[in-house]
C-alpha cells in the first residue's frame, strides 16, 4: 500500500514539474513568435512586412509570361504567405535578434553560412513538400557596422547605421526560384544564396 501511495506521490511531482517547466517556457515561446510584432514600431528598426498582393504585383513587373522559367516563378511568389524584415543599427536590439534566431534553430535546417569582411550572414529553411521546395526561409545578417559606419544613409533625416538584417519568408517557396525573389528586393546576400541553389 505504502508503495502504491508513494508511486502516486512520484507520479504528481513530476506532473508538476512538467508543469512549472512549461510555464517557465512560455515568455520564450512567446519571444520566438512575436519578434517583428515586438519591434514593427521601434524607432530604432526599420520594419517590412510585405502582404500576398503586393507579390502578386511584383510578379508580373518585367517577366515574360511566355517564359516557362518565368512561370515558376510566378507561381512560387503567387505562394507566398508572409514577407517580414526587421532592420537595426542597435546593439541591444540585434542581441534580441540574435537569441530570436537562436532559439528558431531547433526547428529550422541551416542551408549556408557566409562569413565576409565581418559580416556574418546564415541561411536557414523549414523542409517543404519536397527537397526543392522550404515552407519557411530565414536569412540572419549580423555585423553589418563594420561595412556600413562610413555610408551616408539617412531616414527621416537622420543617420542611420545597420548592424542588423532578418528576413522571415515563409509559403510553398521553391528554392531554385528564391535568389531570384531576394534580388528583386534587393537584400544583400542574394548573390551567395544564387551560387548555392545552382549547385
Amino acid at each position: 500500500m505504502k508503495s502504491i501511495n508513494k508511486l502516486k506521490t512520484n507520479k504528481m511531482k513530476n506532473k508538476a514539474i512538467y508543469f512549472l517547466m512549461a510555464i517557465m517556457l512560455l515568455p520564450l515561446t512567446s519571444m520566438a513568435q512575436d519578434i517583428f510584432t515586438k519591434y514593427s514600431d521601434n524607432p530604432d528598426v526599420t520594419y517590412v512586412s510585405i502582404k500576398p498582393k503586393m507579390f502578386q504585383m511584383l510578379a508580373k513587373m518585367d517577366i515574360n509570361s511566355d517564359d516557362p522559367e518565368a512561370q515558376e516563378y510566378i507561381k512560387m511568389v503567387n505562394s507566398i504567405t508572409s514577407f517580414k524584415v526587421i532592420t537595426t543599427g542597435s546593439k541591444t536590439i540585434s542581441s534580441d535578434v540574435s537569441k530570436w534566431v537562436q532559439s528558431r534553430k531547433s526547428a529550422l535546417e541551416e542551408l549556408m553560412e557566409v562569413k565576409d569582411n565581418g559580416v556574418n550572414m546564415t541561411f536557414y529553411v523549414k523542409q517543404g513538400r519536397d527537397e526543392d521546395h522550404v515552407s519557411e526561409f530565414l536569412m540572419f545578417v549580423d555585423g553589418l557596422g563594420a561595412v556600413t559606419k562610413d555610408m551616408d544613409v539617412k531616414m527621416n533625416g537622420e543617420k542611420r547605421e545597420f548592424e542588423t538584417v532578418v528576413v522571415s519568408l515563409t509559403g510553398d517557396i521553391d528554392l531554385n526560384q528564391i535568389s531570384k525573389l531576394t534580388k528583386k528586393m534587393n537584400i544583400q546576400g542574394s548573390e551567395h544564396l544564387d551560387k548555392k541553389t545552382k549547385k
